[in-house]
């Protein structure tokens, strides 16, 4: 399990790293987008803080899944962007639904693997 939990670890760490250095500093072209991703997509830019934000939280966390430090609380944070990439795939991107499904179970994974550490937040008190 130990061996499991840090392959996916490191995968997911990587997928965040890979996802975010791309995006943050302009290393790839944007592909055209047309529809309901690209309105979805404009307005994100058009925020002008929540693309950077999301950027930002995801080489913070693939950092943290790479290095080892950190983990649990990087597992919580980068849920609901998980969440957000599985809902936006599932209603406006289809073609990409699989990355998503895979990237949620991953997290799901390392969530119940470091499952102890979160009996304190969980307890009822």
């Amino acid at each position: 399990m130990k061996i499991a939990a840090m392959i996916v670890r490191i995968l997911l760490g990587l997928l965040f790293l890979f996802s975010s250095i791309v995006v943050l500093f302009k290393l790839v072209p944007q592909p055209e987008l047309k529809g309901g991703p690209k309105v979805f997509m404009e307005g994100m830019v058009a925020s002008g803080y929540l693309l950077p934000l999301l950027k930002i939280t995801e080489l913070i966390c693939g950092l943290a899944f790479v290095s080892g430090f950190f983990v649990p609380l990087a597992t919580v944070v980068i849920f609901p962007i998980v969440l957000n990439i599985l809902c936006y795939h599932a209603a406006l991107a289809p073609e990409g639904l699989p990355v998503g499904i895979l990237m949620l179970l991953g997290n799901l994974f390392l969530a119940f693997y470091y499952r102890k550490n979160y009996a304190g937040l969980l307890a009822v008190k």
